[in-house]
């Protein structure tokens, strides 16, 4: 089976080998034939240690596919169902699944330290406990969730985490008021899809910041009103609020430095949504005064703050009803025969979302 691999943390390549095996399959799990996969920006920062993750390992934690066998006890998918990987699936029994908030479940998080794949040199690890750079992956069968005969592949992949997190950013955890002033900082995917949920949710001025032009004009072709590179962030404050703020601004880089910007941007009593995820050693300094005075709120969205399978019905939905573009965020397609050609055009900022067809 072809899969891509990295060998070691801090590696910018991959390479794509034909001796991988996907292993684990039994009672609770199912094997899937991945079709399509997006390149997240997640997957980087796995790559370059940012995000902890155990290597060698095959990145890719945003992919779609068919079921071709289920384990014991399975009931939900059967073979040949279509499926969306969900990277972050929630067991239902713990605390915070009991409470509601499915999306803080740790059960994913457990499945990354459990080897997903095997070469004759030794064991290989899945990004996020899946794994999705390759032809199968073998996951826990609530990381299969079905998806309608009428989603392709590609839609469905994008569903799987940055469509997810960044519509839910605006939809769930900002759950923003209308007529409201937004900026976006950082448009590639994930930022795309807060514009767009921030379209949804009636913003009047929306604001993307990015250094890319080519992002910037896309954001624009996606709902936002203004798009700016971040030095330009300033006036566009002073014109969309007078100064004041933005009602929202949603932070989709995952540093600190631009956590800060962000929260600069945001007005008193306004709303800061941490939507990118960042390193274990970049800390937000904010000092205790400011944190009181200016009573603005923080607000983390973990995978669109929101119940998981909930929200992807909801894409579909709006996706099926014509208000949200998914088809328009993938700008380059490549085979996984090319694997790192996709990875220049993320770290370039030339694409929003490119599909890996295998």
């Amino acid at each position: 089976m072809r899969a891509a691999v990295l060998h070691e943390i801090g590696q910018d390549k991959l390479e794509v080998l034909d001796d991988v095996e996907a292993i684990g399959f039994g009672p609770g799990r199912v094997r899937i034939r991945i079709h399509a996969t997006g390149l997240c920006h997640s997957d980087l920062s796995a790559m370059s240690g940012v995000l902890p993750q155990p290597a060698p390992f095959v990145p890719g934690h945003e992919g779609a596919g068919e079921i071709l066998e289920v384990g014991e006890g399975v009931t939900r998918v059967k073979p040949g169902d279509r499926v969306v990987v969900c990277w972050l699936p929630a067991c239902g029994a713990c605390p915070a699944c009991k409470r509601g908030q499915t999306e803080l479940c740790l059960a994913g998080f457990m499945n990354a330290g459990t080897p997903n794949f095997r070469r004759a040199s030794g064991d290989v690890f899945g990004m996020a406990g899946t794994g999705t750079f390759a032809e199968e992956v073998v996951v826990d069968a609530g990381c299969a969730v079905p998806i309608p005969d009428d989603v392709p592949y590609d839609i469905a992949a994008l569903i799987g985490c940055g469509v997810t997190t960044g519509l839910g950013a605006a939809l769930n955890t900002a759950d923003m008021e209308a007529g409201s002033s937004v900026a976006v900082i950082g448009c590639g995917g994930v930022g795309i899809s807060a514009i767009q949920g921030a379209r949804l949710r009636g913003a009047a001025e929306i604001v993307a910041v990015d250094p890319v032009a080519s992002r910037r004009e896309a954001a624009l072709n996606f709902g936002a009103t203004q798009a700016v590179s971040p030095e330009e962030l300033a006036g566009a404050k002073q014109l969309a609020t007078g100064g004041e703020g933005f009602d929202y601004v949603f932070e989709v880089v995952g540093r600190a430095a631009t956590a800060r910007t962000a929260y600069e941007n945001t007005r008193r009593g306004g709303t800061l949504v941490v939507v990118g995820a960042g390193a274990l050693d970049d800390f937000l300094q904010l000092n205790m005064f400011e944190l009181f005075f200016d009573e603005k709120r923080i607000l983390p969205s973990m995978y669109g703050g929101g119940d998981v399978l909930r929200s992807y019905e909801r894409t579909i939905a709006l996706w099926r009803a014509g208000r949200i573009d998914l088809e328009g965020l993938i700008t380059h397609r490549v085979p996984l025969a090319e694997i790192n050609e996709a990875l220049d055009q993320m770290r370039t900022g030339t694409a929003l979302r490119t599909c890996i067809e295998i």
